[in-house]
């Protein structure tokens, strides 16, 4: 080995034990995205522990097997020591935290995990997918086409995708970071929304549809934090925009930033045969895994930020061919020669009557049973409920279920049956309040011929979609 190689040797040794000596710990690791931050910090080298008064499937099997699952439940403050380089702090842990109280005694650094991502991409371009809806899915087709062409990235998804081991990524060698941009707050001490510190170089924006209104009472409100957004996208960077949802077009168009490029997308030509979606392209059919017009404005999305790092509109249609949608976004739980079922995540009251046409329009000739779940703040706010009219008129029959303990496990007021009946304003809408009630009266029905569209941000009470299937086709 000549002298200079056996000095660049050395020195990438010295660098791999000084990343391994980085220590972090996390505040409420057994979240969704704080497990995965912590599998991928422990995959990069760092040692990683953390604490949570909670710790649910598939956090704890994942945790373990890596070796950083806590050996006890809750909050040890004794775990907080000087030597710890970084405090990764999620939102489910509380403002007077017993381990945050010491980490600020210590005067330790101390991140909420959107601040870390900035930190780890600062150096990197940062893709940042924004929207009420569709950021799960166009994260995930970028990620898809990247894979597909062996494109290394740092990433952060709000889904587990095929082909990738982990929701969150974190290299000291990729030029890209793609990081799915939550418009919820930071962390129980940083009021911020996620998205806000991303500081994207390539921003997209799927459309607006008010949510999370116990942090953003009003549509004004709500709306403004996209027009924030929109202005700490870097100079020289891009805005791709969906310009099907009007009041996202007219923000962009109006947004001052002028050192941007702006680029709006819409429904790409497509049509239905035979049950399948083929896209139209110069004369061309491409056959798509994925249907319903959501999926396409996503995919027409994630085009133009592939566009941007260099992917043609050959090769991209090339990788989406084989793109099946990501995990609880019109996913198919089962399906035989006249049944199909579906589970998607769809909770708001655009995103329901989007995903239930998308389904009516594939399966035109089909019985639609689409039920949703009320579980999400909002949805069980009695004011925002109303916000619901209409949201499920286009599928054959409508249900819709909530469990009274998640309203008061909310804080929440009561809401009635009477009351979701007059909020939908449907004709024959089915009420339930108990999971086995939901699943004895589906389990009663003929499903020859027919569609169950399940949808919700929640598992409506553990039911298990893949055993239901099985006892709904005996």
């Amino acid at each position: 080995m000549c002298i200079i190689n056996l000095v660049c040797y050395k020195k990438q040794r010295l660098n791999h034990f000084l990343y391994a000596m980085e220590k972090v710990h996390l505040i409420a690791i057994g979240g969704s995205a704080m497990h995965n931050m912590a599998l991928a910090l422990h995959e990069k080298g760092f040692i990683v522990s953390g604490s949570d008064d909670e710790i649910n499937e598939p956090s704890k099997s994942r945790l373990a097997k890596a070796g950083i699952l806590p050996e006890k439940i809750g909050w040890f403050p004794e775990k907080i020591t000087s030597d710890i380089n970084s405090i990764i702090l999620g939102m489910h842990a509380r403002a007077d935290n017993p381990e945050l109280l010491r980490a600020k005694e210590l005067g330790l650094k101390i991140y909420s995990y959107p601040e870390y991502i900035y930190e780890a991409t600062k150096n990197k371009t940062r893709i940042v997918i924004g929207g009420s809806h569709g950021k799960t899915t166009i994260t995930a087709m970028i990620l898809h086409v990247m894979l597909f062409y062996k494109i290394e990235t740092d990433f952060l998804v709000g889904a587990q995708l095929a082909g990738f081991d982990t929701m969150v990524n974190l290299t000291n060698t990729s030029k890209f970071a793609v990081i799915e941009g939550d418009e919820y707050l930071a962390s129980p001490i940083d009021r911020r929304p996620k998205f806000h510190l991303y500081k994207p170089n390539i921003a997209i924006i799927s459309g607006i549809a008010w949510d999370h209104i116990n942090v953003f009472p009003t549509f004004e409100n709500y709306v403004e934090q996209f027009t924030k957004f929109i202005n700490l996208i870097e100079p020289k960077g891009y805005l791709i925009y969906c310009s099907e949802d009007k009041v996202l077009e007219k923000i962009c168009q109006n947004a001052t930033n002028n050192e941007i490029t702006k680029i709006p997308y819409a429904i790409p030509k497509n049509e239905i045969e035979n049950g399948t979606t083929n896209l139209l392209v110069n004369e061309h059919k491409i056959p798509l895994e994925i249907f319903g017009n959501h999926n396409l404005m996503n995919l027409n999305g994630g085009r133009l930020v592939c566009n941007t790092i260099g992917i043609s509109d050959e090769k991209f249609y090339e990788a989406i061919k084989s793109f099946k949608g990501a995990a609880k976004r019109l996913e198919l739980v089962f399906k035989n020669k006249d049944f199909n079922f579906y589970k998607d995540f769809a909770h708001s009251p655009s995103k329901l009557k989007a995903t239930t046409d998308a389904v009516k329009k594939q399966f035109t000739n089909r019985y639609i049973l689409a039920c949703m779940e009320l579980h999400t703040f909002s949805s069980l706010n009695e004011e925002f409920l109303n916000e619901y009219k209409g949201s499920m008129d286009l599928a054959d029959e409508a249900i819709v279920y909530f469990n009274p303990h998640t309203i008061a496990h909310k804080k929440l007021k009561e809401i009635t049956i009477e009351q979701v009946e007059k909020a939908f304003n449907r004709k024959n809408l089915k009420v339930f309040t108990k999971s086995i009630e939901l699943t004895d009266y589906l389990k009663s029905k003929n499903w020859a011929n027919k569609v169950l569209l399940m949808m919700s941000s929640g598992n409506f009470d553990g039911i298990d979609f893949n055993g239901l299937a099985k006892e709904l086709t005996v």
